[in-house]
């Protein structure tokens, strides 16, 4: 059985190839920033409860719902329970309790 290939594309087409590449890098919207002087503990401090409150927002809304769209959402609150663990794992290895 013949695999059909397209032609390589011609290098002698464009002066410059790696002009196709080198495309103007993209520049982040400062709308919504973070100080980038605060320390990664108090960053996942934040992001725990950013996460525990998504979960209860999830799960409650799960409340609501029946059939695959509430298992869909189920499904979402373990994987943001899951990014909560993660974090929390994190923290204890920046500060181990007791």
């Amino acid at each position: 059985m013949l695999k059909v290939t397209p032609d390589p594309p011609d290098n002698n087409a464009c002066p410059n190839p790696s002009a196709h590449i080198m495309a103007t890098p993209h520049k982040p919207s400062t709308l919504f920033t973070i100080n980038p002087d605060i320390d990664t503990e108090t960053l996942l401090a934040h992001a725990c409860e950013s996460l525990a409150s998504a979960s209860v927002m999830a799960n409650d809304l799960a409340g609501f719902l029946d059939g695959t769209h509430r298992n869909t959402l189920l499904g979402i609150a373990q994987v943001i329970m899951l990014g909560e663990l993660a974090v929390n794992r994190a923290l204890d290895q920046i500060d181990p309790p007791g």
